[in-house]
Parts: structure tokens; C-alpha cells; sequence
């Protein structure tokens, strides 16, 4: 499969409902994608590589596949304005960053092994409950209060 790596080009992939099984090719981490979506299929492995400082990635779709990385350390690229990886088994804490990402209008991590508290402030009120419900201790507004 040809994709292109040229940093002047958008570069779109949907391969949504595929049936497609096992880890996403390590090159897909090269790729400068700006529009992607994985998601509906039986994918694992880390899946962190695919996002990074730098990089054009405006939509991300990689919910309910069985994704397993730590989103602690991933860094948002600014442009993102889509970000659905629910339904999966990512690990670790919301990064701060997403609170200041003012082009962020869908973000939803529910259904993950996700903990830590909600980042609060700056546009996380356009987020409820839905987008983070169902993870192993995530706490915070919009879900109830962390423990001190």
C-alpha cells in the first residue's frame, strides 16, 4: 500500500467496518495523515504513534477495536478537531493539553482502562458525561468528584 509521507499533502484513510485484525503497520507512524479512521474493526497493539507534536492529524476515529497504549504520554497535534478512540483498552491519564486544544470539538474516551482526573478549564465543558464514562477511575466534571 502506497501512502504518502510528503508533509504538504492531506492524506486521507477510511477503513471503518473491515473486518481488519491484528497491529496497525509500524509505517502508518511515518504517514502525516490528516484524516483517519480505523475504527469498527478487531485492531491491537499501540496505536500511540500515530499521533505526535508536529503532525497535520485533524480527525482520528479508532473506537472499538482492542488498542492497548498509555495515552499519558501522547501528545495532541493542534489541528484535531475529531479524537474517538472509546471502546478500547488504553491506559493511563487524560493529557492537560486537551483543555487548551480550542479546535477540539468531539473527544471520547469512554469505555477504556483510563484514571486520573478529567483536565478541567478552557473547552472541556463542550464534553459530558458520554465522553468519558465507563473507565477505571477516571473522576472529575463531568463524572463524579476524585477522592482527596
Amino acid at each position: 500500500m502506497f501512502l504518502s509521507k510528503s508533509p504538504h499533502q492531506d492524506v486521507y484513510l477510511w477503513l471503518s467496518h473491515n473486518n481488519l485484525t491484528g497491529p496497525i503497520p509500524a509505517d502508518f507512524g511515518a504517514v502525516n495523515f490528516t484524516h483517519l479512521d480505523l475504527s469498527r474493526n478487531d485492531l491491537t497493539g499501540d496505536a500511540s504513534g500515530l499521533f505526535g507534536r508536529g503532525k497535520e492529524l485533524q480527525y482520528i476515529d479508532l473506537s472499538r477495536n482492542t488498542f492497548y497504549f498509555d495515552l499519558s504520554g501522547v501528545v495532541l497535534p493542534e489541528r484535531l478537531y475529531f479524537v474517538d478512540v472509546s471502546h478500547n483498552a488504553i491506559q493511563g491519564s487524560i493529557p492537560a493539553q486537551v483543555a487548551s486544544m480550542s479546535n477540539l470539538n468531539f473527544f471520547n474516551v469512554s469505555y477504556n482502562r483510563l484514571c486520573g482526573p478529567v483536565p478541567a478549564g478552557g473547552n472541556m465543558a463542550r464534553f459530558d458525561l458520554y465522553n468519558f464514562q465507563h473507565n477505571k477511575c477516571l473522576c472529575g466534571a463531568p463524572l463524579p468528584s476524585c477522592k482527596k
